[in-house]
């Protein structure tokens, strides 16, 4: 089978993107591993699937590099809908959905895409961590400084854990700044490495570290990847609502693949 694809990535969160709205391209754990894989495929922290959707532009359908079908990915979210407008599928405003419902997206003058997440209505505050769901499940732990964190064994540590099995986790280790900012890395699990940048777990520490304020927070986020930002409206601890994940969709090429059965 061969395969067209493009290019794309967030910050430097990077995927294969393929136009499915015929519904004919149905691909096996195996072959979605292959494509992502670093040294035999093309390389990626994930693959997306455009597909029809009625009612909607587009659907979103995710998969982490390791094959599975995944939940939300915040930088995919902003990939596709620039790899839609591409196609010519989208203007500069885009609704579609994606497995943990409807978003809209608006692409700004500056070329960035803000992208509506999901509302938050569950947010655990523990001793020493707080756990939230923003599309993905995500743990995050703040540290005097990240960039000495050992953010491979210790978020794999605390993905496996048994709490959180059969399914995981997704850790992140949070740096607040000096001029109000947070500086994440991320340990994704699906990639179960350490990406450049985690849309879903940027959002998550944004509203980790809005602590006991409520009302209106943008927050300015720096990753290994580049730069994001998050905004969003705190009613209570529980209750986070307009959720925008802002920043760069980057093409970076296009090509064709031969794709065997695996």
């Amino acid at each position: 089978m061969q395969l067209q694809f493009d290019k794309y990535q967030g910050t430097g969160n990077d995927f294969v993107l393929i136009d499915n709205r015929s519904g004919n391209i149905k691909l096996s754990t195996a072959q979605i591993a292959f494509l992502c894989d670093r040294r035999f495929g093309i390389g990626a922290d994930g693959l997306m699937l455009l597909e029809h959707a009625e009612g909607y532009d587009f659907r979103m359908v995710y998969y982490n590099a390791d094959g599975n079908e995944s939940t939300m990915c915040g930088n995919g979210g902003r990939c596709i809908v620039a790899f839609a407008k591409k196609l010519g599928v989208v203007g500069n405003n885009a609704s579609f959905v994606a497995i943990d419902g409807a978003h809209t997206a608006t692409v700004n003058e500056d070329d960035t895409i803000s992208l509506q997440m999901q509302d938050v209505a569950e947010v655990l505050y523990a001793d020493g961590y707080t756990q939230l769901n923003t599309g993905s499940p995500h743990y995050v732990m703040f540290v005097d400084d990240v960039n000495a964190t050992d953010v491979f064994n210790t978020g794999r540590s605390i993905r496996n854990s048994e709490r959180y099995q059969p399914k995981g986790i997704n850790v992140n280790f949070v740096q607040r700044l000096a001029d109000g900012g947070i500086h994440v890395r991320t340990y994704e699990r699906g990639v179960e490495d350490e990406t450049y940048s985690c849309g879903t777990g940027v959002t998550a520490a944004a509203i980790a570290a809005s602590s006991n304020a409520t009302g209106h927070t943008s927050t300015n986020i720096k990753t290994p990847g580049g730069n994001l930002q998050v905004s969003f409206d705190k009613k209570d601890a529980n209750n986070i609502v307009n959720v925008i994940l802002r920043g760069p969709a980057t093409y970076v090429y296009s090509g064709d693949i031969a794709v065997k059965e695996l």
